[in-house]
């Protein structure tokens, strides 16, 4: 990993005790970063760690920033508000991104032709359930257009939309869409890289079974009908139970 006082990117990764994957991750952004000529930082944002999560972050040549929040996108933000880079990449910590996808995305931004964008998504492994969990994602957003997993815009840009929209859950979304629109006021299209993707973490998969999301939508029907007519309190436990307390 390149770091100088000349950077120009900043990946972003927001962690909570990830001490099992957080060299893993690093490792990744180094790889890519070997492939571009100019200074890359990698930013772990420690949110509510008690692991080893920041000892080994900053063995590997990462800076760390603390927040406490119970909000994805309020970490992210914390990270890109310490950002020294013009571009902003994020991943997160049990994720993995391919060795060409800094320069992939320096390419895109530098076309003129893009605001920002995503990534396709890949997982680390493959069952019959994962298989349909990837067509099912892959439908989704050749559909919308959304791309997510990792985002990638010039800084400006984020401050511009007022970084990731704050909320508990469903922000990556709400941020494509932002993105989306205020690159249509300058002729920009939201994009997708085509010759990397995400490497996408199977551990929740691995620890309570490949047909996971498709049981919890089956049990927790009620609470997401729920959601959707505004009472959240089932709908907010089930955000905290599968991502906000899963790292414990």
């Amino acid at each position: 990993m390149t770091i100088s006082d000349n950077v120009i990117i900043s990946v972003i990764v927001p962690a909570h005790n990830e001490e099992k994957y957080v060299e893993r991750c690093i490792n990744s952004i180094k790889q890519a970063a070997s492939r571009v000529k100019c200074g890359v930082e990698t930013i772990i944002v420690c949110n509510r760690c008690t692991d080893r999560t920041a000892e080994l972050a900053l063995a590997n040549g990462a800076r760390v920033v603390a927040d406490e929040s119970r909000c994805i996108a309020t970490v992210r933000n914390a990270g890109i508000n310490a950002a020294r880079g013009k571009v902003i990449v994020t991943i997160d910590c049990d994720n993995r991104m391919t060795e060409d996808t800094l320069r992939e995305i320096l390419g895109m931004l530098n076309s003129g032709k893009y605001i920002g964008g995503g990534a396709p998504l890949r997982f680390e492994r493959y069952s019959a359930a994962l298989w349909l969990n990837d067509i099912i994602c892959r439908l989704g957003f050749k559909l919308t257009g959304l791309y997510c997993g990792i985002f990638w815009a010039r800084k400006s840009d984020f401050d511009a939309i007022g970084g990731f929209i704050e909320k508990k859950a469903g922000e990556d979304i709400a941020t494509a869409k932002a993105l989306r629109a205020y690159g249509r006021k300058s002729g920009k299209k939201y994009g997708c890289l085509r010759k990397n993707r995400l490497i996408n973490s199977t551990r929740k998969y691995d620890d309570m079974g490949d047909w996971l999301y498709f049981k919890l939508i089956f049990k927790n029907a009620g609470a997401l009908i729920k959601a959707a007519f505004g009472d959240r309190s089932g709908y907010d436990k089930l955000m905290d139970e599968m991502f906000y307390d899963y790292n414990k």
